[in-house]
């Protein structure tokens, strides 16, 4: 037991110490997050890679009002009609990105 109990602060610094998962490289498919927060850093990127809106960090700023321009251009007619950037514009683009892609993208 006192091997157990001298172990664990040093079982407990590997952990912390352990590298984060990697994110996709480039290209490969990402799936849609669980839950994000709409706008979030997480979501805004989960956006720009299944529409393509960048082309390997080259583009404009994911939340930008030229970013939100040409998600609207992307989803082309489909595009919603709320204000680009809004939380509704927001909430619109996820639903249709969440139907349109398929399973796992």
């Amino acid at each position: 037991m006192r091997r157990l109990v001298a172990s664990l602060p040093l079982a407990l610094l590997l952990a912390a110490c352990s590298p984060a998962p990697t994110p996709p490289a480039p290209g490969e498919a990402q799936t849609a997050p669980a839950n994000p927060a709409l706008g979030s850093p997480e979501w805004l990127a989960w956006v720009d890679q299944s529409l393509a809106i960048s082309d390997k960090g080259h583009g404009p700023d994911p939340g930008s009002p030229e970013w939100n321009q040409a998600v609207q251009r992307k989803l082309g007619e489909e595009a919603p009609q709320s204000n680009p950037g809004s939380p509704q514009w927001q909430q619109s683009v996820d639903a249709l990105l969440r139907t349109r892609l398929p399973p796992g993208s």
